[in-house]
């Protein structure tokens, strides 16, 4: 093992069961400035933690020693996805937020006008190079909630604030079946895929 990141109060964290585990971590690409090298944690804690990959800081009992802390409204549950200097992630019970990223530090640009419950979303990206960027999230089964169907929602990559579609704007057409936890879309060739109760959903382009 070569680093590693804890955070200053773990011990606090994980008596709340809000540990830093329930997310999957985010390379960004090279970034200027003096850390080049960032990896972005979402956490159970509801927050989001810039740390640079190449100094992760260990553990210090005084104080975290990373490059930015991003407080969430909601706990993490998934991962981010990265666009264009933008990364796109839904914290529980929280709306989906466009964060731009300049000189290795993020800041909020946006954000949907669509709340995710429990436990959020995990957004994946479709694009042509830079251009024509399309946001792909789902609500899923809430956490001891009712059975409802999973919504697919696409959002336009530059103005996330209101989805370009739904699959519940046409639900005779477009109803998913019954909605699961932790669901990602799959993005590839043309077609939006994901899991639901029973049944893998196939969205795609109508002739």
């Amino acid at each position: 093992m070569a680093d590693y990141f804890t955070p200053f109060n773990q011990a606090q964290l994980s008596e709340a069961d809000a540990d830093l585990g329930s997310s999957g971590p985010l390379l960004l690409p090279d970034q200027p400035g003096p850390h080049r090298h960032l990896l972005l944690q979402p956490t159970k804690g509801g927050m989001i933690y810039v740390i640079d990959r190449d100094r992760m800081g260990a553990y210090q009992a005084q104080g975290d020693a990373v490059v930015e802390r991003i407080h969430m409204a909601g706990g993490g549950y998934g991962a981010i996805a990265y666009w264009n200097a933008h990364v796109f992630f839904a914290s529980s019970d929280d709306y989906l937020r466009d964060y731009s990223i300049a000189n290795g530090q993020l800041t909020l640009k946006a954000r949907s006008s669509i709340k995710f419950e429990n436990p959020g979303a995990t957004p994946s990206v479709s694009a042509d190079g830079n251009k024509n960027a399309i946001v792909w999230a789902i609500a899923t089964k809430t956490w001891n909630g009712a059975e409802r169907p999973a919504v697919l929602y696409a959002f336009d990559g530059n103005n996330i604030e209101q989805p370009i579609y739904t699959s519940e704007q046409n639900s005779k057409r477009d109803r998913a079946a019954m909605a699961t936890r932790f669901v990602i879309p799959l993005v590839v060739d043309g077609r939006v895929y994901f899991g639901a109760r029973g049944e893998v959903e196939v969205y795609g382009l109508l002739k």
